[in-house]
């Protein structure tokens, strides 16, 4: 297989093999099997348009490489799964972290059990559905619990920072299970909530038929370990019931406060780590678009806009966007009572009116007034009641207009109308921070104004509070992925403080079975 980079692609066009048969120089019909590997919008001119990567065949490779200098031989990756070495493993969490690490193991032949609070994604749905609608909130059942972590109920964003060969087989594995194929060559591959969800219930059968039980709605209350083996306490609809396992993982996910607490008592070495906090910003979605794209806004080859942007203010704080959803929703993400969190969802097709965006400001250890490493956790609570308080109640979110934000006053609403549901309440989202968050987020917001003009106008709404955009917490572990607390106990992903987001928590989740599996406690290999 031979690949061809950066070539320019006019929207609309998909006669790929002309394409590349014209860059090349060569006719078309020598061009076989060629397919996208890469693509990308190039919106930095009044002319936008593509910049590809494509894959392609020919009858004679050594031959058109020599000649074809721009031209590069390519592998395909397969992944290699490690042999089973018979170990009984527990994964705490089904997340992306905890889903992939059980996937790998399932796929060796370990035995393993996902233990998951939450309950699967056909049943969460419906608890969902009762707190948009009517303001009924489940506290193991919610955007935060349940199948697939908190990003099942997200934009579903596959995108990283890391660069790992295991994220082609993530890609690979999600568009096996139901996925759109575009994941596989988009530049800024996102799944949308409705495809995840499919996803999801297809590689929970999978992994089924390889043996993997599934005990949702149960929550790991306790542990125990005598060298050997882990006794695991779990609760489920009042009942106690124990597992026996021989190793432990823990992708317990940013939001499992009261699991953090169990293992910091425990005496598991752990640390309070930085994170940030702010607000959901919202903004016409035809605005995004006419900045981004520009003459091209209305082209039927063009998805709704996304934007990133990041700043340091004054002070020195990073004020930057986070899990932008291009025609998407604010939503509630919280799950202990009379607390409001949001964040941000998009189904696969970004249709929506509106565009959001968390507007983020990083905080340290330092402000949340004290040494205890789960002090960033009451740190987010405090957030997290006053944004209740503010809303008045029945989890409806404060809201507010940024240029009302800026003068400190109520204020209306004017052309854009706030998606949060189950409700919203006008407020002023200043008297949610404390005063140096709110001057770096003022601040941060006009600087980001500065470099995309148009990003605030009259109508630009703000929504909080966003507190949980990662963990506040870091549980230690060493090179081998365990913690120092006790032998074959595994803390993992986003929330363990090792990853931010679907893709590095599922390299996180695979990179943690591949240690399990090179261990050998029975004697076996």
């Amino acid at each position: 297989m031979l690949r061809v980079h950066n070539v320019k692609v006019k929207l609309g066009q998909t006669n790929y093999s002309k394409i590349v048969s014209q860059i090349l120089n060569v006719r078309e019909k020598e061009i076989k099997n060629i397919h996208l590997s890469k693509r990308s919008v190039d919106a930095r001119r009044q002319n936008v348009h593509w910049i590809c990567s494509f894959d392609f065949e020919v009858e004679n490779e050594k031959e058109f490489l020599s000649k074809h200098s721009q031209v590069q031989k390519v592998k395909p990756y397969h992944y290699q799964y490690l042999p089973s070495n018979k170990q009984k493993v527990a994964v705490v969490g089904s997340g992306p972290a905890g889903l992939f690490c059980a996937y790998v193991l399932a796929m060796s032949g370990e035995d393993v059990t996902v233990i998951e609070r939450g309950k699967k994604v056909e049943d969460r749905v419906k608890d969902i559905d009762l707190l948009f609608h009517e303001g009924i909130l489940n506290p193991n059942s919610n955007i935060a619990f349940g199948e697939g972590g908190a990003g099942t109920f997200s934009d579903g964003k596959l995108t990283t920072g890391i660069k790992n060969p295991r994220l082609q087989y993530i890609l690979e594995t999600f568009v096996e299970h139901g996925a759109p194929r575009d994941i596989l060559y988009e530049s800024k591959p996102h799944i949308g909530t409705d495809y995840l969800r499919r996803v999801l219930i297809n590689m929970r059968k999978t992994m089924e038929s390889h043996g993997v039980h599934f005990l949702f709605e149960t929550q790991m209350v306790d542990f125990t370990y005598n060298h050997q083996s882990y006794q695991i306490q779990m609760k489920s609809h009042d009942q106690m019931k124990t597992l026996e396992a021989d190793a432990l993982v823990l992708a317990i996910g940013h939001s499992a406060r009261d699991t953090y607490e169990m293992l910091y008592q425990k005496g598991l070495p752990m640390q309070a780590k930085p994170f940030a906090v702010g607000l959901r910003i919202e903004q016409s979605q035809k605005c995004i678009n006419a900045i981004q794209y520009k003459q091209s806004a209305h082209s039927p080859h063009l998805k709704a806009a996304p934007y990133k942007l990041a700043v340091q203010t004054s002070e020195g704080r990073g004020v930057y966007t986070f899990c932008m959803c291009p025609g998407g929703y604010v939503v509630p993400s919280q799950h202990e009572k009379e607390t409001l969190c949001v964040n941000g969802m998009s189904y696969y097709a970004r249709n929506a009116d509106n565009a959001n965006s968390a507007i983020l400001v990083n905080v340290i250890p330092a402000d949340f007034g004290d040494d205890h490493p789960l002090a960033g956790i009451q740190f987010q609570r405090q957030l997290e009641h006053q944004a209740f308080l503010l809303g008045g109640g029945h989890y409806h979110a404060p809201v507010q207009r940024v240029v009302d934000y800026f003068e400190d006053r109520v204020g209306e609403l004017k052309e854009i109308q706030p998606s949060f549901k189950p409700g919203y309440q006008l407020a002023n989202l200043n008297k949610l921070f404390p005063e140096f968050i709110n001057r770096n987020l003022k601040e941060g917001l006009k600087l980001m104004n500065q470099k995309m003009p148009g990003f605030i106008d009259e109508s630009t709404l703000l929504t909080g509070v966003e507190a949980r955009s990662s963990a506040p917490v870091r549980i230690l572990r060493n090179n081998q992925y365990t913690s120092e607390y006790c032998d074959a106990l595994y803390p993992i992903g986003e929330g363990a403080g090792y990853a931010g987001g679907i893709m590095s928590a599922a390299v996180d989740g695979i990179m943690c079975a591949e240690m399990i599996l090179g261990e050998d406690k029975h004697g076996s290999n």
